[in-house]
């Protein structure tokens, strides 16, 4: 199992927030498919079919704990896992288009 689904799999269950190291959770996303841009300490993530921006600040090399409940919370919310208990996944299955074979 590669570290990004480690760490992945961390941060969906949600009992080890404030020791996540900050390279981890950014390869994290970055395994999701987020884009990352750098503007001094910030590290922003962005995602063409995720509304939210996620912009991350390392603290002592660990992620802070706001900041690992924020992505979290995006991982559910889109469907990157389903289950606190469950595999993590790579994400969301495509979407299927409307006008498809129509």
């Amino acid at each position: 199992m590669s570290r990004p689904v480690k760490t992945l799999g961390k941060i969906v269950r949600g009992k080890s927030d404030a020791n996540i190291a900050f390279d981890d959770l950014r390869g994290v996303l970055r395994h999701l498919g987020f884009d990352e841009r750098v503007k001094g300490s910030h590290h922003i993530f962005t995602r063409d079919d995720v509304a939210e921006i996620i912009n991350l600040q390392p603290r002592a090399g660990k992620a802070k704990p706001y900041q690992v409940a924020q992505v979290r919370a995006i991982v559910f919310q889109y469907g990157f896992a389903d289950e606190p208990d469950d595999t993590p996944i790579d994400g969301p299955a495509p979407r299927e288009d409307d006008d498809a074979g129509e």
